[in-house]
């Protein structure tokens, strides 16, 4: 029960085989009481269904491109837990469909800015809001998801990659700045999971065969696999590990081909 007692906010579950939904079970399997967001009406129903099943005390919407939306959250996060915070689960990305077809080249202005706004500057704006709730708890954990497209190019992950690479640049100069309040700020890398985002991804099958060919381990990744590395580096275990990325893909981000 690593978690018992500790209160966290998850943004990014859409349905029950979302990475996110994985951790945040992961989460309250352990003892934590969470809050959740969700985006659009759509995905409402799932959310708070999940959320009812680990008796979740807030489930809110939340469009992470607004600063009133999000101030409003995380007053309402406040509200539900007393004050503090201990963990923040950042899963929310996006690009639009018809710019994870094409080519990177083609990719409009303004789609490639909502990309960064939404994959990357939202931890951005999360963390910050979240800053005064952890200090009040004595400190905190935020946790990201990326991926290795934000490093390498991975053909059709275009401007997706791109945001990822804000993001891993913002998990490492957010660490710095929460780092005197004891906050800890790091990202899990998970190779290729079937989730409804991923089916957006053109060619995801076969990104998922080669990893799983050329993979040390030759196996493929779940989203409980994401879930224990993120659950290690949400909890007081890793109280000496922040700015970093852990790979969970069976190792094929070490691999030259």
């Amino acid at each position: 029960m690593r978690f018992q007692g500790k209160r966290g906010l998850v943004l990014g579950v859409a349905n029950r085989r979302s990475i996110a939904w994985a951790i945040a079970r992961r989460l309250a399997d352990e003892g934590a009481q969470l809050a959740f967001t969700f985006q659009g009406d759509r995905i409402e129903k799932s959310v708070r269904e999940l959320a009812e099943s680990v008796s979740s005390p807030l489930v809110t919407a939340c469009d992470v491109r607004s600063d009133e939306d999000v101030k409003r959250v995380f007053d309402e996060v406040g509200s539900a837990f007393g004050g503090s915070l201990d963990l923040l689960v950042h899963s929310v990305a996006f690009a639009a469909a018809e710019d994870l077809e094409g080519r990177f080249t083609d990719t409009p202005r303004d789609r490639f800015w909502t990309a960064l706004d939404v994959s990357a500057y939202s931890l951005v704006a999360c963390a910050k809001a979240s800053e005064p709730l952890m200090e009040a708890a004595g400190g905190g954990s935020i946790m990201t998801m990326t991926y290795l497209g934000g490093e390498r190019a991975v053909p059709h992950y275009n401007v997706m990659g791109v945001a990822k690479a804000a993001l891993d640049a913002s998990v490492r100069y957010l660490a710095w700045d929460l780092g005197q309040k004891n906050i800890r700020v790091n990202a899990v890398s998970a190779g290729p999971v079937r989730t409804l985002a991923a089916r957006s991804i053109a060619g995801f099958p076969t990104m998922e065969a080669i990893v799983e060919e050329r993979a040390p381990l030759h196996r493929p990744i779940s989203a409980d696999d994401v879930a224990a590395g993120a659950a290690y580096l949400l909890s007081d275990e890793a109280a000496n590990v922040t700015a970093t990325t852990l790979y969970v893909d069976s190792g094929y981000h070490s691999m030259g081909m």
